[in-house]
């Protein structure tokens, strides 16, 4: 067993896929790394499954009988018990505009088939740990510290000046590794939807952001928005 899967148990995973192929291999290789597993072939079974179980983390297949992954996700995304539970896509859908339909439903991730299942352990293990190092008002990630509440960030133990925003936008990034941040809700959490400001805004702010950190821990995903990797 993976070292990691002590580390993250309990760990509670609902699949939802209409082919039971994909549900047998993913839960084969989910079980292997020490997590919880239940399967659902349909969307409303889906639903059904989560309201009972509580997973930590949902993955979902988009075109599903009864209802759509996307549909699933919003339901799921309605309900306060779900607010903060991991939700990922896994589907062959491709296209910049499914993925990004995906995220604007409130998924945490979005994966297209086929992947290796090393690669897609690694993707629900980066996912879980996001839920292991929020503690209050201090988020800490690797060698990254970020105290919210003082607007103190250190890395390898040396302090790193930052701009409001900049700290904002790191916080807001790191707070979900892993997670793709859309640009309008960065912009919407960071800025507020009051403020106007232009397109670039963000990008320079990120750039500020790697040069001041020394570090490239922020990728950027084309068309879509940003997202925090450790």
């Amino acid at each position: 067993m993976h070292p990691m899967a002590n580390e993250l148990k309990p760990g509670t995973i609902l699949i939802a896929d209409d082919e039971p192929d994909i549900l047998e291999i993913v839960s084969f290789n989910l079980q292997a790394e020490g997590y919880e597993v239940f399967t659902a072939k349909n969307g409303l079974e889906a639903i059904e499954l989560a309201k009972v179980h509580h997973p930590d983390m949902v993955i979902l297949d988009v075109m599903m009988p009864g209802q759509t992954g996307f549909e699933v996700c919003r339901t799921l995304r309605s309900l306060p018990l779900f607010e903060d539970t991991i939700i990922m896509f896994l589907t062959a859908l491709n296209d910049d505009i499914t993925e990004i339909t995906g995220l604007e439903t409130g998924a945490d991730d979005y994966i297209t088939k086929p992947i290796s299942p090393k690669v897609l352990i690694s993707r629900v293990n980066a996912l879980f740990r996001r839920l292991v190092k929020d503690t209050g008002n201090i988020l800490n990630v690797g060698g990254l510290v970020i105290d919210r509440e003082k607007y103190i960030v250190t890395i390898n133990q040396k302090d790193i000046i930052l701009a409001r925003k900049e700290f904002e936008l790191l916080a807001l990034l790191a707070s979900k590794p892993s997670k793709v941040f859309l640009r309008n809700e960065i912009l919407s959490k960071v800025w507020g939807s009051d403020v106007i400001v232009g397109d670039r805004t963000i990008d320079v702010h990120i750039r500020k952001v790697r040069q001041k950190l020394g570090a490239d821990c922020i990728t950027t995903v084309k068309g879509v928005g940003y997202k925090f990797q450790i």
